[in-house]
């Protein structure tokens, strides 16, 4: 399990809270490693319940309000800062407020689990055509919810989420519509991705692990820290661990909460939710000078 010391203390987050220690030897390696050679170092994060708290309304999700300037203090010092989400790469950018920041020149955010990707460089996406799956669950899933109170749907473009937060009892929702929702996607050549409350039906093949190791690839990384909170950023862990076995450094740090504990099992640092992960960048920002 990982370590809320250092990171919870303070109320604030306006003064640097120390590192925290990892409690694992993987991850002190990791965090060794990132803070010796920042300039070779990718830190990655998810979006929602990381960077931004989570919320009913996921369409009024936002950064946390100092996530930005903590992004913009360390970005100039690590070789790159990415943000890996399930939204659409222009709807993180939008919410995340990433677009025309000084220091975060050059932001990645890699989008539908990487299927999309924004530069900030360029202020483009690139993204292919949607799998055709995703238009019959489209046409069908508003006939499957009809009887369902409480339950919405978000289109994401190259998937779709149903979201169960809003019900009267969103947990004994969430457990209703899992089967019926694998089933349809199933007949539609998709996969189902639970969440906080949600349930994605999205094309096989994409996910956080994936997009992490190839640009992790890209770049020539050295080190590699990737911060979550959802059961969608176990791939992102295990493609960590593959990375750390074949001998480039890694930190994991879990944003903790109380909805899903997967995470904390397997992390090497688990901080106060996007809070915490705001006062760990600022920290790392302050260690590499």
């Amino acid at each position: 399990m990982g370590s809320h010391k250092d990171l919870t203390d303070s109320d604030s987050t306006n003064s640097t809270a120390p590192l925290p220690t990892p409690t694992t030897h993987p991850g002190r390696d990791g965090l060794a490693a990132i803070l010796a050679r920042p300039e070779r170092a990718l830190v990655a994060l998810d979006f929602d319940g990381t960077l931004a708290p989570i919320v009913p309304d996921p369409e009024k999700a936002r950064a946390h309000p100092d996530a930005l300037p903590a992004l913009a203090a360390l970005a100039p010092k690590v070789a790159s800062v990415a943000v890996i989400t399930g939204r659409p790469a222009d709807v993180a950018v939008r919410y995340g407020g990433f677009a025309g920041v000084p220091g975060l020149e050059h932001l990645v955010v890699l989008g539908h689990y990487g299927a999309e990707r924004w530069d900030a460089v360029s202020g483009e996406v690139t993204a292919p055509d949607p799998h055709p799956g995703v238009a019959a669950v489209r046409a069908e899933l508003p006939r499957l919810l009809e009887s369902t109170q409480g339950a919405w749907i978000e289109d994401k473009g190259h998937a779709i989420a149903v979201h169960t937060r809003r019900a009267a009892d969103p947990q004994g929702t969430f457990d209703a519509l899992r089967e019926p929702l694998t089933d349809l996607a199933t007949r539609g050549g998709l996969i189902v991705e639970p969440g906080r409350m949600v349930l994605e039906l999205r094309p096989p093949g994409m996910d956080k692990g994936v997009a992490l190791s190839e640009y992790v690839r890209e770049l020539g990384a050295e080190s590699v820290l990737y911060a979550g909170d959802d059961l969608g950023d176990l791939p992102a862990y295990a493609a960590v661990d593959e990375l750390r076995s074949d001998g480039t450094p890694g930190l994991l740090v879990c944003s903790g909460s109380e909805e899903v504990t997967e995470l904390s099992k397997k992390a090497d640092v688990v901080v106060d939710g996007p809070q915490g992960v705001v006062r760990l960048l600022q920290a790392i920002a302050a260690q590499t000078g």
